[in-house]
């Protein structure tokens, strides 16, 4: 006598959960490539990011289903629920990292090592044209204030070198970061102050942001304040304070082998 084995019902969440988290991760992968080598708009490439995201968050919405379904009616595809929700973790770990961050951190765009007087961007024609023609804006006191309270290791450095040496250092730490230097001019002149523009883009996908380092000379070294601006959103997610701390922890080190 022949038995027949009735087998359970497959989960259709379960089925569905890693098509879906595969084609999030692909959009994704895709829209984060055409942002960093600058072939789409930011625009349209953060639009094309987000809509990735919210494929991933259904991902994961099947993902539960599948288990509910699973636990309540004994169906299969545990493997394929963990999976799609595996794979849309891929996609949401960073996105949920910044979230964390944007939680945390002020909502900022522009960081100084000089919270009273703030170094100033330069407005000079080869400035302007790396800029798309933009000047960062003046930050309101209260911006400065949230700024202090964020960040207490956002401070000006002295050096024990002249300004020439400190110059020198300021173009070398900027090199080794990776900035664009649009700009360097020496101490000197009537005021004696030196300045270097630069343009420093975020690791992942290139988002440029804007930076001016000011160079004053000081009886006992030389001062070195350093400004930081994003150019696009709202909230820069602590970026520009990590930069400027990058900063003066390569500068600081520079300015050590000098010695």
């Amino acid at each position: 006598m022949r038995h027949l084995i009735i087998e359970e019902p497959y989960s259709r969440p379960a089925k569905w959960s890693p098509m879906v988290a595969w084609f999030a991760l692909a959009v994704t992968a895709m829209a984060a490539g055409l942002i960093r080598f600058g072939r789409i708009d930011y625009e349209s490439g953060f639009a094309a990011l987000g809509a990735g995201i919210v494929v991933a968050l259904l991902a994961v919405a099947f993902s539960f289903m599948a288990f509910i379904r699973i636990w309540q009616e004994g169906r299969r595809g545990l493997g394929a629920a963990v999976r799609g929700l595996v794979i849309a973790g891929l996609v949401l770990a960073y996105p949920a990292w910044m979230a964390v961050k944007a939680a945390t951190l002020p909502p900022i765009t522009d960081v100084s090592t000089d919270t009273d007087d703030p170094p100033t961007f330069s407005r000079s024609r080869a400035a302007l044209e790396a800029r798309g023609g933009r000047i960062p804006p003046d930050v309101s006191p209260a911006v400065r204030e949230a700024q202090r309270q964020a960040y207490t290791r956002i401070a000006p450095l002295t050096l024990d070198v002249g300004p020439d040496e400190a110059f020198e250092v300021v173009q070398s730490a900027a090199k080794r970061l990776g900035w664009e230097v649009i700009e360097a001019v020496p101490p000197g002149g009537r005021v004696g102050t030196g300045r270097l523009e630069a343009v420093a883009r975020s690791f992942l996908l290139k988002v440029p942001d804007d930076v001016t380092v000011r160079i004053r000379p000081r009886a006992d070294g030389t001062r070195i304040d350093i400004r930081s601006a994003s150019r696009m959103g709202k909230h820069d997610l602590g970026a520009n304070a990590a930069r400027i701390r990058a900063f003066l922890d390569e500068a600081s080190n520079l300015a050590i082998a000098l010695d």
